[in-house]
C-alpha cells in the first residue's frame, strides 16, 4: 500500500494554486490536503493537516512566504517548504535559505520542474532553480550564516515584529496594523517605535523601503496593486528607484 505524500498549496491566485495542484496529482500516492490564498491561511491550514511539503508563493496577502515559513515550521517541523517566486534574486534566495525552506523555485520553471523540486524535498534533498543551483553548490549562498553587524536584518526583528513591518509597508496606517493583529493601536505603536529603533530608520518612508529591499513586501511588475491598497504589493515605478537611490541596507543573511 501506497504512503501518501500530502502537500498544501498555497497562492493567492486560484488559476496559479490549481495548476499547481493538476501537476502535484499527476504524480501517483501525491494528494493536495489543502489550499491556502494568503500567509495566515497557509500557516492556520499547515498546521491543521500537517501536511509533508507545502509549496508557497513568497509574495503571499496578509502574512508573506518568508515569515509563512517561520511559523509554519516552528508548528510542524516536519514539513518541508518549497518558495515560489516570480523574481531572480540572490539576495531573495538567502532570505529563503535563512527562512528555513528547503526549495526555491521561479515560477517561469514550474511547469518543468516542479516535480522533480518536489520529489527532491520529499527525499530530503534541497532544489533551486537551475540557474542559481551553481550558487548553494559553490558556497556563495548559506542558510543560516552569520549576519553582519554593520547592516541591520530582517532576521534581527522578532516574528511579531516582521509582521508589523509586513503591514507598515504594505501600506498600512498603525490603527490598521492594531486591528489586523488583534493588539491595542498603543501596542502597535510601541512595536512601530521597537522597530525604526532597531533598524535605525527615522521615517515610515524609510520604512517601507527597508520593507522591500528586504523582500518582506514585493516590489512587482506592471499590473499589480499599490503599496497604498495594503495588500503587500509595491508600485514598482516609484519604489524601485527609491530602493536603488536610498542608503538602506539589504538583509545579510
Amino acid at each position: 500500500m501506497l504512503t501518501l505524500f500530502r502537500i498544501l498549496v498555497a497562492d493567492d491566485h486560484e488559476v496559479v494554486r490549481h495548476g499547481l495542484r493538476a501537476l502535484l496529482e499527476a504524480q501517483p500516492s501525491w494528494v493536495v490536503c489543502g489550499e491556502a490564498s494568503d500567509g495566515r491561511e497557509a500557516v492556520a491550514t499547515a498546521v491543521e493537516m500537517k501536511p509533508d511539503l507545502v509549496v508557497l508563493d513568497i509574495g503571499m496577502p496578509k502574512l508573506n512566504g518568508l515569515e509563512a515559513t517561520r511559523q509554519i515550521l516552528a508548528s510542524v517541523p516536519t514539513a518541508k517548504v518549497l518558495i515560489l517566486s516570480l523574481y531572480e534574486s540572490e539576495q531573495m534566495i538567502q532570505e529563503v535559505l535563512t527562512s528555513g525552506a528547503r526549495g526555491y523555485l521561479l515560477k517561469s520553471d514550474a511547469s518543468r520542474y516542479l516535480v522533480k523540486a518536489a520529489e527532491a524535498l520529499r527525499n530530503g534533498k534541497t532544489f533551486f532553480t537551475p540557474r542559481f543551483g551553481h550558487l548553494i553548490l559553490d558556497g556563495t549562498l548559506r542558510p543560516h550564516s552569520a549576519t553582519k553587524a554593520s547592516s541591520p536584518s530582517v532576521v534581527s526583528l522578532t516574528a511579531r515584529e516582521r509582521e508589523v513591518v509586513y503591514l507598515l509597508g504594505a501600506g498600512k496606517s498603525t490603527r490598521e496594523v492594531a486591528a489586523a493583529l488583534d493588539m491595542a493601536v498603543k501596542t502597535a505603536e510601541t512595536h512601530r517605535a521597537h522597530i525604526m529603533h532597531k533598524l535605525n530608520l527615522h521615517s515610515i518612508t524609510d520604512l517601507v523601503l527597508y520593507a522591500v529591499r528586504n523582500g518582506i513586501v514585493t516590489a512587482p511588475g506592471p499590473g499589480r496593486d499599490s503599496v497604498g491598497n495594503g495588500n503587500g504589493h509595491c508600485e514598482p515605478s516609484t519604489l524601485a528607484t527609491n530602493v536603488q537611490e536610498s542608503g538602506i541596507p539589504p538583509a545579510e543573511c
